[in-house]
């Protein structure tokens, strides 16, 4: 099973970004994560008078061809990052590879609530027309006070939270698997 893990910031450091590594890392048996920068987008911009930029649309590729993804996001000021929000908005713009794509939503926060309104408002937006996702309910993974989480070599160290953390990810991946054998309209 083929996984794009994409990181839902363009910080130098991120415990998004780490957090995806884990589960890269983690969840080996059947599946393969591949961890997906956003950095280098542009700022959207719908002009038509342009093309769309190389790497959204290798990045559309990606996504296509995976059989789903885990998008893990910070909350900024009880939102998604700005960067997210423009890789989204080039994303349903340019080809609409989430159209149907079975999509997980992580996030790792410092604070006690986890990423609990960024989550919710990355539901809304990838269940946007545009963008379409088949977004996994439940099984939402939150990851507050995220700094005492990981070890100095990335790892978590909380037994209960990686428990749960397996749990969800099992669940996203019985998820793919019921949606691959919905025939396609």
């Amino acid at each position: 099973m083929k996984i794009i893990g994409l990181v839902g910031n363009n910080a130098d450091f991120s415990y998004n970004r780490l957090l995806l590594q884990f589960m890269a890392q983690h969840f080996t048996t059947d599946v393969t994560i591949e961890v997906q920068e956003i950095k280098e987008l542009p700022l959207f911009n719908e002009s038509t008078a342009q093309p769309t930029p190389a790497c959204v649309i290798a990045m559309a590729e990606k996504i296509a061809a995976a059989d789903g993804v885990v998008i893990a996001t910070p909350e900024y000021d009880h939102s998604i990052p700005a960067s997210l929000k423009n890789c989204l908005e080039w994303l349903s713009y340019a080809a609409h590879p989430f159209a149907d794509k079975p999509v997980m939503v992580v996030g790792a926060s410092l604070g006690q609530q986890g990423t609990s309104f960024a989550q919710t408002q990355l539901r809304e937006i990838l269940n946007s027309p545009g963008l379409n996702a088949h977004v996994l309910s439940g099984n939402q993974f939150m990851l507050g006070f995220a700094k005492q989480q990981f070890n100095e070599a990335g790892q978590l160290t909380d037994d209960r939270t990686l428990k749960f953390l397996t749990t969800c990810f099992e669940t996203f991946q019985q998820f793919i698997q019921a949606h691959q054998l919905v025939p396609a309209e």
